[in-house]
Formats: structure tokens, sequence, C-alpha cells
């Protein structure tokens, strides 16, 4: 990921919102870790669909993206591919820079 991958710009509306939102994104990640050693596909169709859906409304089209690999390899039971994109994810959320217009 280049470092323009890493710049989100997020509606000023939401700033105060943003916080709770990233404390939940790296909990997310912490659930996809255990759901991946549990190999428990379903538990991680589940998360990858959720993300996909709140990523993009708060501006993160890259978690959006993040859980549609991981919804998608959750349904082929690609343990490997999931595993990548969580590490890939947890890197994502630990360079992201945020900034508000």
């Amino acid at each position: 990921m280049n470092s323009e991958s890493h710049k989100v710009i997020v509606a000023k509306d939401l700033e105060d919102l943003i916080p709770v939102f990233m404390g939940n994104r790296r909990k997310e990640v912490d659930s996809l870790r255990a759901a991946v050693a549990a190999a428990n596909f379903d538990q991680l169709r589940q998360l990858g669909h959720r993300m996909r859906g709140v990523g993009s409304s708060y501006g993160f089209d890259r978690v959006s993206a993040f859980g549609a690999r991981i919804e998608e390899g959750a349904r082929s039971g690609d343990r490997v591919a999931i595993e990548n994109c969580v590490a890939e994810y947890s890197e994502y959320l630990a360079r992201v820079q945020i900034s508000y217009e």
C-alpha cells in the first residue's frame, strides 16, 4: 500500500464519531484474528459483511474493501487469504491519516 492509500478525508460533521469508529475497527482486528484462529468462517463472513457496510458510511472505503475481501475469503474457505487481508487491515489502521473537511 502506498501512502496515498492511507489518507482518508472525513466529513467534518463526523469528526466527533471517528475516535469511537477507529477504536471499534481495532477491536474488530482482534475479533478477526480470533475467528481466523478458530477457522470460524461464518463469523468471518459476518464481520467482513459488517466492515463492508460501515467503512464507506464514514468515508473509509478501504475498510469496506477489506471487508469485501474477508467476506469473499470466508465464503470460499480461504484461510490464508483472510490471514493476509487481516494483516494488511491491521497495518492500514496503524498508518491511516485522517483529515476533516
